[in-house]
């Protein structure tokens, strides 16, 4: 899937699925390029040691990347990096879409960008896989994120405000013991961090690469529901640095949800392109990739050529 789109604002969004397995070499050094420009000015205490700004082609294999940028300049702004992981569940395998890293430029965080980094992606996946409810994965220590999760997603465990809906069902317990497991690398998360399987709590999470993003609690940005704050507040220990790993679901109703909840009227039209562009592409460019016999596309070989 490689989508572009404008939004309001003067922007354009590109949404990128797996670049490498398929980008050519120079573009995706410029993609990672773009990505760690906005982090040098979110993070300037250093740079990220792992995952998308390592610039390793099989991590990037495994990504979803979604890039804000100006339209006039195509300067960098804001992006999200999610990561898809096949979850071995012992009779089966799951695809998790992870969330992963979401990063905006500080000038400019009042931009109206939530509605692409935290949901658009997640819209068009579920959209391109045939409308089936799709798994996704967060690890925070953000009130603000544990809050936008729990009441974004379908099915979220842990969260703020339990419901029916949100109880720790068996199946998200092997998942979670399964990331744990294989998928700490996905976010940063070190081979001696501890977890909590009832709350879902990891403890000491910042000693696998992600240590600047370790916050106090009083500079993780907070969420408008002082119940989530608390929450966060109560069962994470931000002295020792633990992270919350909640489990939820995408599925339709949460999609039309969240287009009539956050999508501005004047992008609708853009994500109805966006949709059919990124259904027309699972359709039509197996066979499009299949009928070219001059380039390579992951494990499809250009034809031999007589000599």
């Amino acid at each position: 899937m490689d989508i572009r789109l404008g939004i309001p604002g003067g922007y354009h969004v590109r949404i990128v699925e797996r670049p490498g397995l398929w980008m050519p070499s120079e573009e995706l050094d410029n993609l990672v390029a773009d990505l760690r420009s906005v982090a040098s000015k979110t993070l300037p205490a250093g740079e990220l040691a792992y995952g998308v700004f390592a610039g390793d082609r099989d991590r990037l294999g495994h990504s979803v990347i979604t890039l804000i940028s100006r339209r006039d300049d195509n300067t960098p702004v804001a992006f999200n990096a999610l990561a898809l992981m096949d979850v071995d569940l012992g009779h089966r395998s799951e695809q998790v879409l992870h969330l992963g890293l979401v990063m905006v430029d500080p000038d400019l965080r009042n931009q109206g960008f939530s509605w692409v980094l935290y949901g658009l992606t997640c819209v068009l996946l579920l959209f391109r896989n045939g409308m089936r409810p799709l798994w996704v994965s967060n690890v925070t220590q953000v009130p603000a994120v544990v809050g936008l999760v729990g009441q974004g997603f379908a099915r979220v465990f842990p969260t703020a405000q339990m419901g029916p809906q949100n109880r720790r069902s068996l199946l998200h317990l092997h998942l979670a013991r399964s990331i744990m497991k294989d998928h700490r690398h996905v976010f940063g998360v070190g081979p001696d961090a501890g977890f909590d399987e009832d709350r879902f709590v990891i403890t000491n999470a910042y000693t696998g690469g992600s240590d600047h993003l370790k916050k106090t609690f009083e500079d993780a940005p907070k969420h408008r529901d002082q119940v989530v704050n608390a929450f966060c507040e109560n069962q994470l220990d931000y002295d020792r640095g633990d992270d919350i790993l909640q489990l939820g679901q995408m599925d339709m109703p949460t999609a039309l949800s969240y287009v009539g909840r956050e999508v501005p009227r004047g992008s609708v039209a853009a994500l109805a392109l966006a949709v059919i562009a990124a259904v027309l592409q699972r359709l039509a460019m197996p066979l499009w990739q299949w009928a070219d016999t001059r380039h390579e596309f992951g494990i499809l070989r250009p034809r031999e050529q007589n000599k």
